[in-house]
């Protein structure tokens, strides 16, 4: 028997979770989320400032502006991991469409708040400012 085909303990929000087929919605939704995050992340660890200048508009001709440079490549490879994680459900475990769309909601959600705490000082807000603005509500609409 394959590990992701035991039973979990089973509660209210499990059986929601676990059990609930997720809609053709929220799986084309979770598609675009795959597509958006490996997209982002290879700017992210390709570009030669990672995008924080030329996308962002991060100053990087400052005093650790080649820090901002590897922190951010650094955060491309973890929002590719991610990306990979929701392409294998795509591909092969469907039956994680539902718990993938809660973990984007929750992803949305810290991105706003983090935005809200320590806001990034830029002339015109980068794409990923604006994107949780659009992402954030539309991963909970596909969670319905």
């Amino acid at each position: 028997m394959n590990l992701l085909d035991q039973k979990t303990p089973v509660s209210p929000m499990s059986e929601w979770v676990w059990r609930r087929r997720a809609s053709g919605i929220a799986f084309g939704f979770l598609v675009l989320c795959a597509v958006e995050g490996l997209v982002r992340s290879c700017i992210h660890m390709f570009a030669p400032d990672s995008g924080a200048h030329s996308i962002a508009g991060m100053a990087i001709d400052v005093e650790g502006g080649k820090n901002l440079i590897a922190i951010v490549g650094q955060w491309g490879a973890t929002q590719f991991l991610l990306a990979l994680i929701y392409c294998a459900v795509i591909l092969r475990h469907r039956k994680f469409v539902t718990l993938m769309l809660v973990i984007v909601v929750l992803d949305q959600l810290l991105r706003f708040m983090e935005g809200q705490l320590k806001p990034i000082v830029v002339s015109a807000p980068p794409p990923g400012a604006w994107a949780t603005w659009i992402m954030g509500p539309m991963s909970v609409a596909a969670l319905a």
